[in-house]
């Protein structure tokens, strides 16, 4: 098996919660152990965005959310904002990478500067102080001088910065390939395989040779 056998996956409180459901699907179709948390500003954005609304209770947003991707007993593991005894919250626990998708500026921002006001953030400086890998997906429109400032700090301290700023040479015909662009950019980034998007030059891109 290549890339890490557990991720821990935050989804927060930007666009594009579609990005962050399709990756935790294709986590759990790789067999990967997914340890799971999400705002509630994201769940407002996913019940506006998507037709999935998420019961509040993380042991219920467990079950639902196993049986929405057909994960296994125990693959998909869903901890609340302030549950610190949670495997993300120590470095002795917490998997060997972590997504935030999408991220917003404000967990951008509470994470550059090392806030772990609730347990996503706590789990980015896990991360971040264990030389883990961290990725954060932002969507805004456009960039601020603090947005960027922050991005840059991030990464110097060794986070991947991955706007989803989807391309478009795979020539998307629907808004779930412009989806797929994204999510499989990050699962390449995990070395985590994916048949959603060639690389670039393989011969089925279609480019004429």
């Amino acid at each position: 098996m290549s890339g890490p056998a557990r991720v821990t996956l935050a989804m927060t409180g930007a666009s594009g919660a579609q990005y962050g459901l399709r990756l935790l699907d294709c986590l759990v179709q790789e067999d990967r152990e997914v340890h799971f948390m999400i705002s509630k500003a994201a769940q407002l954005v996913m019940a506006t965005e998507t037709d999935v609304t998420l019961p509040a209770k993380p042991q219920a947003m467990q079950v639902f959310l196993s049986e929405y991707t057909g994960a296994a007993p125990g693959q998909i593991r869903v901890y609340g904002k302030e549950d610190w005894m949670a495997p993300v919250a120590s470095g002795s626990g917490a998997p060997g990478a972590m997504v935030v998708v999408p991220c917003s500026t404000g967990t951008l921002s509470a994470i550059a500067t090392g806030a772990c006001n609730n347990l996503i953030e706590r789990a980015a400086d896990v991360a971040l102080k264990e030389r883990r890998q961290l990725i954060l997906v932002p969507r805004e429109a456009p960039y601020s001088s603090i947005h960027l400032e922050n991005m840059l700090k991030l990464s110097n301290l060794g986070a991947l910065i991955v706007p989803a700023s989807p391309g478009f040479y795979h020539q998307p015909q629907t808004i779930d390939d412009l989806v797929d662009f994204v999510v499989a950019r990050i699962l390449n980034l995990l070395d985590i395989p994916q048949d959603m998007l060639p690389r670039w030059g393989e011969h089925h891109l279609g480019i004429d040779e």
